[in-house]
């Protein structure tokens, strides 16, 4: 969370913290990194409700963010349980890229936002603008070239496309539409924490497990090594970059 969720879940609280009253719905809330932002950053007269599809996820980020104006709720972005035009933002932190149907999503935040409502969200840039994670999938995938593991292009870095995103939101009914690149640094303790955080801790792991399940403690040092070697030093400054998109109901 530290290295690669909490700068951009601050600079998403800070872009919504205008918000004087009403309803806030997050999506994909997770573990409550976003949610705990924007209970500083909003103030007490904005109801949030944090939703997310996993039940253990949902349960480990209401024991870490609570208040009398949160409340924690199961929910399907792509179905969401709320009446029409009852939210005045709608946010989501790296989470749209998951959605199996991503229209399906943009068309129930759209559905939920009252008039004139925004819908905020970031996504990752394109892997390559994102060197640490773009160093460990490649020392990964180098240990397995007949089948390379794929999870981090595919997914968290796979929904880059800024003219894809523009498109499938004008669809979904969002007309006004402003996207934002924005650069982010975090700290790094050392490179084998980055290397098991990442190897170990995201469905990466699945994916070298399913190639062989004797193999991660060898991805993990495989990854480890190639942070050493770009980075040299114990600890390290990790660059980012991900889109910031917000999206304004008619």
């Amino acid at each position: 969370m530290p290295l690669l969720f909490e700068p951009y879940a601050q600079d998403l609280a800070e872009r919504v913290g205008d918000l004087q009253r009403g309803r806030l719905i997050e999506l994909a809330a997770g573990t409550g990194v976003v949610t705990r932002a924007l209970i500083k950053a909003l103030p007490p007269g904005v109801g949030l409700v944090a939703t997310d599809l996993n039940e253990g996820m949902l349960r480990v980020g209401a024991s870490r963010a609570s208040g009398p104006s949160v409340t924690w709720r199961q929910a399907d972005a792509q179905k969401l349980p709320f009446e029409d035009a009852s939210a005045d933002l709608v946010v989501c932190q790296f989470g749209v890229m998951f959605l199996p149907d991503k229209q399906a999503g943009y068309r129930e935040a759209r559905r939920v936002l009252s008039p004139a409502g925004r819908f905020v969200f970031n996504v990752w840039a394109r892997l390559d603008q994102n060197e640490v994670s773009d160093i460990v999938s490649r020392s990964v995938g180098a240990l397995f070239p007949d089948d390379p593991p794929r999870f981090f292009e595919r997914t968290p870095f796979g929904y880059w496309d800024v003219a894809t995103i523009r498109a499938e939101l004008d669809s979904a009914g969002f007309h006004r539409i402003a996207i934002e690149t924005v650069e982010k640094v975090s700290r790094a303790a050392s490179a084998e924490s980055v290397a098991v955080g990442l190897c170990q801790g995201t469905p990466l792991r699945s994916e070298i497990e399913a190639r062989d399940p004797h193999r991660l403690k060898e991805a993990t040092a495989a990854a480890t090594e190639a942070l050493v070697a770009r980075f040299v030093r114990a600890s390290f400054d990790n660059r980012m970059h991900a889109h910031v998109v917000t999206a304004w109901a008619p």
